[in-house]
């Protein structure tokens, strides 16, 4: 038998919400081409993802790859902290 390691789907975006216990809240935006026009229009998505040690803070650039569900809305889980934020750009 063969091992088949299970590749999860990873994505980069950057956190607006840290006010919960061991969760935060990621935006990631991508770019879809309009089907008539041609334009590139730009979407987000809100995702909450697990932060196990709390080291996010607001304005971070982070990776995080999908996972079992761990509660009703956090199906995501925190992989690298890319970017910190300056903090003078918090306000």
């Amino acid at each position: 038998m063969t091992e088949q390691t299970e590749i999860s789907r990873t994505v980069v975006g950057k956190v607006v919400s840290n006010k919960m216990d061991k969760t935060i809240v990621v935006l990631v935006e991508r770019k879809i081409k309009h089907p008539l026009y041609g334009k590139y229009i730009r979407r987000s998505s809100k995702m909450h993802a697990h932060d196990d040690k709390n080291i996010c803070k607001v304005g971070d650039l982070v990776k995080i790859a999908g996972s079992r569900p761990l509660s009703k809305t956090k199906h995501w889980v925190l992989v690298e902290v890319l970017e910190q934020a300056e903090k003078d750009s918090l306000q």
